[in-house]
């Protein structure tokens, strides 16, 4: 009888690719993309060269992989903020508290990877990735303000699609004022006082001492 001692191709790999990968985020998070060489992936990653090219494909496929795990992640644990079991006034507030504390971490690079280094890629398709990724998210509070709709917490006029964009501005805004060294307690604090901002109805505005009141038309 003649046993098959074939053998699988290639070595196993020594070391974990979930792992490396966020050991790349890290890197290029630090350097950003264009600052960032495949000796400095080698060594932050703790894989040899040609492990990386043969496993991550190289520097551009490499990034792109780490931005769609590293959206995955965060549109993840911002889903859970905003989608969060209590009123919408309350998940807004923690779906912006998260984001000003995700772009605060401590032991990580100030910012977000997705908002302070993606966008300076001149790439088609990373550009089409963050618009994806961007339009995923208005999307996203658009539904928990129609949620809110229909809870009663927002009247049913309320202007959903573009307070939804401004939500998104808002933590671009956050997010970029922390890396550019804003304090967390700083950023909390507006994020705090935005909430309220976002939610006035439809034809309110804030006067000069900060209270709401309704706009009123002036006439000729």
């Amino acid at each position: 009888m003649i046993h098959n001692t074939t053998r699988p191709r290639g070595r196993p790999r020594s070391f974990d690719e979930l792992e490396a990968l966020q050991k790349a985020t890290r890197v290029f998070w630090s350097k950003g993309y264009d600052g960032v060489t495949i000796d400095d992936l080698v060594a932050g990653m703790g894989v040899g060269r040609p492990s990386l090219y043969a496993v991550f494909g190289g520097k551009r496929t490499l990034f792109l992989r780490v931005l769609r795990a590293y959206a995955e992640k965060k549109g993840a644990l911002a889903a859970k903020a905003i989608f969060s079991p209590q009123p919408l006034r309350d998940s807004l507030a923690s779906f912006l508290r998260y984001s000003v504390e995700s772009a605060t971490e401590e032991g990580c690079p100030a910012g977000c990877l997705l908002v302070c280094v993606a966008p300076l890629v001149d790439d088609a398709e990373v550009r089409q990735f963050l618009q994806n990724t961007t339009a995923g998210g208005v999307a996203m509070v658009e539904l928990r303000f129609r949620d809110g709709i229909s809870a009663g917490d927002i009247p049913s006029d309320f202007p959903v699609a573009a307070r939804a964009s401004q939500v998104a501005d808002l933590v671009r805004g956050l997010t970029v004022r922390a890396k550019m060294g804003t304090a967390r307690k700083t950023l909390l604090r507006e994020a705090e006082e935005a909430v309220d901002l976002v939610l006035l109805p439809r034809g309110t505005s804030r006067g000069p001492s900060g209270s709401a009141r309704k706009a009123r038309t002036v006439r000729g």
